[in-house]
């Protein structure tokens, strides 16, 4: 049986019948978690040479959680079905030199360690602050065309991509062309949690929030002592997945931050 087969159950053909994206299939949900021990595993990182951040450990755990946990976040929405991606890639938001918002694609997640994420990451990023990623050449190439025509084109696009599932090869650009989830720290801009938006032309079935950072007092033991305390937010595409399977991502996020050494198991390539 192919395996996004197990996906397309009766609720799932109906919810992709139902909803529209993103005006109305969106869940949204927080949570606060204690990253102290986080913390402190990430300075012993950077002792080691590993110039790790919160935003690798997120986008490792997350990839790991979809692999190990709830691969129903693996998925995409086409032609009224549901397909599996081929491998678990995720989309980051960056902040360029020049002010502007870009992204950056990081294919096959899941199989890299948390030393090799930090160098690709970090290669990704030189390049997108250089003004060569993708996501800006598209962004300015679209810009270029006069209104309305602009939005006739834009609409186009997403229906060739998004609603018929095709690709558009000279474009680079296809039905899954985001992998599986978009994260953004927007905690680094000075917010503390953010509900984001399900960027239309883009088939992800989550976009994950990496918020602000406080201390806090938080029972430990039975005790109330200062940690340090991070919000996660994320918004969901109710197409595809259910709060549930939010729940389960979250809950395996709390376990790996509270014990960061179990991301050292290098999963399969």
């Amino acid at each position: 049986m192919n395996p996004s087969e197990t996906f397309n159950t009766t609720w799932r053909k109906t919810a992709s019948t139902i909803y529209k994206k993103p005006i109305d299939s969106k869940i949204f949900g927080s949570v606060e978690i204690d990253i102290t021990e986080l913390e402190r595993y990430i300075q012993t990182q950077r002792k080691a040479g590993v110039k790790a951040t919160l935003t690798h450990f997120f986008l490792l755990a997350t990839a790991r959680a979809i692999k190990e946990e709830v691969p129903e976040f693996n998925t995409y929405l086409k032609r009224g079905n549901i397909y599996t991606h081929p491998h678990i890639d995720a989309t980051v938001s960056v902040l360029r030199h020049d002010g502007e918002m870009g992204s950056v694609k990081m294919n096959n997640i899941d199989t890299y360690t948390l030393a090799e994420l930090v160098e690709y990451l970090r290669k990704e990023i030189r390049t997108a602050q250089k003004g060569d990623d993708t996501s800006k050449a598209m962004k300015d190439s679209l810009a270029r065309i006069p209104w309305p025509l602009r939005g006739m084109v834009y609409q186009f696009i997403k229906y060739i991509t998004v609603h018929l599932g095709l690709s558009i090869p000279f474009l680079n650009l296809s039905a899954n062309h985001f992998g599986a989830f978009f994260l953004s720290n927007i905690g680094s801009l000075g917010l503390d949690i953010g509900y984001p938006a399900l960027f239309p032309s883009a088939n992800v079935s989550f976009v994950l929030i990496m918020g602000g950072i406080s201390k806090k007092p938080w029972v430990v033991n039975n005790e109330i002592v200062p940690r340090t305390i991070m919000t996660l937010g994320a918004a969901l595409d109710h197409r595809v997945v259910d709060a549930s399977h939010g729940g389960k991502l979250f809950t395996y996020l709390k376990k790996v931050v509270a014990k960061p050494e179990l991301l050292e198991k290098i999963s399969s390539r």
